[in-house]
């Protein structure tokens, strides 16, 4: 029955994790000149590939549900995946510290861009400046998520301690 119980928080949990990390994220995006900058970029790639299908076949090949598939699997993997393999590894360790869920999380939201950049060249100067404020407002937005899972869920994780006698 504790398992039962256990699933549900586990649930519940993410469920409420995942909105409050998309949250933190919009608000930093909102916030940080350099990841509106990032935004925008990404917008107007897409708007540029549109545009290039329409000049030279006369018929457009990009789809909207490219562009769906694609923002679903970025926010799936920056969203989705940190808090839930945070949560799993801390569930089954018994794990009860909101410093593994609020770091943890944070850490590994904030490591996933540079691990899938590994074999390119690193930027200087003042790109540098803009990769490490938006590595920041990553980080902050994993640490809201583990948070609010250590808050559901993460703090009764584990087995039950002995009651003392």
């Amino acid at each position: 029955m504790r398992i039962l119980g256990r699933a549900f928080l586990f649930c519940f949990g993410l469920l409420l994790a995942i909105p409050a990390g998309f949250t933190a994220l919009a608000i930093g995006i909102v916030v940080e000149p350099a990841a509106r900058e990032l935004v925008a970029a990404l917008g107007i790639a897409g708007l540029e590939r549109f545009l290039s299908d329409l000049w030279q076949d006369g018929a457009p090949t990009f789809e909207t549900g490219e562009l769906f598939l694609a923002m679903w699997a970025l926010s799936t993997t920056l969203l989705v995946v940190p808090p839930a393999l945070v949560a799993l590894i801390g569930e089954i360790a018994g794990l009860r510290s909101f410093v593994w869920y609020g770091f943890g999380t944070g850490a590994l939201t904030a490591a996933l861009p540079w691990l899938g950049r590994a074999g390119e060249r690193w930027s200087d100067g003042p790109a540098l400046g803009a990769e490490a404020r938006i590595t920041t407002l990553l980080f902050l937005t994993g640490a809201a998520a583990g948070l609010t899972y250590w808050l559901v869920a993460g703090r009764s994780a584990g087995r039950r301690q002995p009651s003392p006698l």
